[in-house]
């Protein structure tokens, strides 16, 4: 006779099922993840095999061009966040929001829930890691503590969904996914299969129930939400909350949106009061200095429809030890590399025994390909102590033969530089016109940015 209670090792880092234990998971490579969990058969599972299977409704096709409804959207009234959302949340929906400790991902779900409240929307708000003291207490110092939001702390998943049945809200923040346990497994919270069956419950019910629906999920070492990667395909959208803690600005950055942009951000500042939507997001990561030294170079950047100029900044040194260190800061270290070695093998440009480091300022962190222009310019100025132009803007993605390749949207990109008093912009050949006196200057091959900022160090 079958067991209708098993067990099996589950990967903590994937969700893979493994029979019996391993130091290491054969489906990611993680080590010591593997924790044996109990797995119970379902009811009727056993009979499922001798019972014939039940007709039910036929599935229904639709034409591919037959008008579909567009789903009704939540307008919160915070700019930057409805611009993730991509026009506000859309009822029915689920949203997963990742990010470190700390950075504030409750501070603006709190600010968001009571907003929302204030014009009318039914909102709830359950919190599994503090008490309903420590949240009232957060909600007076950010001066929404009058604000009609239905305050719960629990970590049952059965006594939450019964409750959320009962009140029946628009909009229900769950604070942390992480925290909740369902009877139905003998699994430990925070553990894959716990996380899974909670995610899944909560997201069937915010489709039956037309309520928009924000899961907030821990993150790992490596940055990336704790829990099975299936959670994310559940959920409508993911979104990260970025920052540094040491500065007042945080990025809510869109990885997934089904029902908006992809690579859209929202640029919030850190204040006694919460956070704001930020002013000027284009200038924000912008040095105050009139004049800048040495290895700094502005990168005219595109953050999905909104361009953003950041500061990379860069120092070359000479190393007192055997192995010369690499520190990077809001820039891929594997790009960085690859910029040194194009320079050294077509350029000439020498870095043995030199310590580098290279910095994005404001806590901004380069993503694009397009970057790579700026971070030659400002890594060559270090060298040769030579400043960039001033007033001047770089982007091209540096390809290995030392060419640079064209970046999209340029147009834009040359238009925020000129709107913010740039003078200079240095990028791909192309014959894009000027924009608002702005002088373009093609650099069609990284040799020719060497001549202008370092022209002894080639060769040297």
């Amino acid at each position: 006779m079958a067991k209708a209670s098993t067990s099996a090792f589950v990967c903590q880092a994937c969700g893979e099922v493994h029979a019996k234990w391993a130091g290491r998971c054969d489906a990611c490579g993680e080590w010591n993840s593997l924790v044996e969990e109990a797995v119970s058969a379902p009811p009727g599972a056993l009979k499922a095999e001798k019972s014939p299977a039940k007709r039910g409704p036929k599935t229904e096709f639709i034409a591919l061009n037959s008008e579909a409804e567009t789903p009704p959207r939540i307008v919160i009234g915070v700019e930057e966040l409805d611009r993730v959302f991509g026009g506000g949340m859309v009822a029915a929906s689920a949203t997963l929001i990742g990010g470190d400790p700390g950075i504030g991902k409750s501070t603006l779900l709190l600010q968001a829930a009571a907003r929302l409240a204030r014009n009318g929307v039914k909102t709830v708000y359950v919190s599994g890691e503090e008490a309903a003291a420590q949240i009232q207490e957060r909600a007076k110092r950010l001066k929404v503590a009058n604000s009609p939001v239905q305050l719960a702390t629990e970590t049952d998943l059965r006594r939450i969904l019964s409750a959320l049945k009962d009140a029946e809200p628009g909009f229900v923040v769950i604070d942390s996914i992480q925290t909740l346990w369902s009877d139905a497994l003998e699994a430990a919270p925070g553990s894959v299969a716990q996380v899974r069956a909670c995610a899944q419950e909560l997201v069937r019910w915010a489709k039956k129930s037309g309520a928009a629906l924000v899961l907030v999920g821990h993150v790992t070492k490596e940055g990336t939400i704790a829990g099975p990667r299936v959670v994310e395909h559940m959920v409508d959208a993911v979104f990260y909350f970025e920052g540094e803690r040491g500065h007042q600005f945080r990025i809510l950055r869109a990885v997934k949106n089904r029902f908006g942009p992809t690579d859209e951000i929202g640029i919030f500042e850190m204040h006694a009061l919460g956070l704001t939507p930020a002013k000027e997001p284009s200038a924000l990561f912008l040095s105050n200095e009139a004049e800048p030294g040495g290895g700094t170079a502005v990168f005219a950047a595109m953050e999905g429809s909104r361009p953003v100029l950041a500061e990379v900044q860069a120092l070359v040194a000479k190393s007192p030890f055997g192995t010369p260190r690499r520190s990077v800061i809001g820039f891929d270290t594997g790009r960085l590399a690859m910029i040194m070695a194009v320079l050294e093998a077509r350029c000439g440009v020498n870095f043995a025994g030199m310590d580098v480091y290279l910095s994005v300022a404001g806590g901004y962190r380069i993503t694009e390909p397009a970057g790579d222009l700026a971070a030659a310019a400002a890594l060559l100025s270090s060298l040769s102590g030579n400043p960039v132009p001033a007033r001047s803007v770089f982007f091209g993605e540096i390809a290995l033969s030392g060419a640079v390749r064209p970046a999209p949207r340029m147009d834009q990109r040359l238009k925020e530089a000129a709107r913010l008093g740039f003078q200079r912009a240095y990028g791909p050949d192309s014959s894009l016109p000027a924009e608002g006196g702005l002088t373009v200057t093609p650099i069609a091959r990284l040799i020719a940015l060497v001549d202008l900022l370092a022209p002894d160090a080639a060769n040297a």
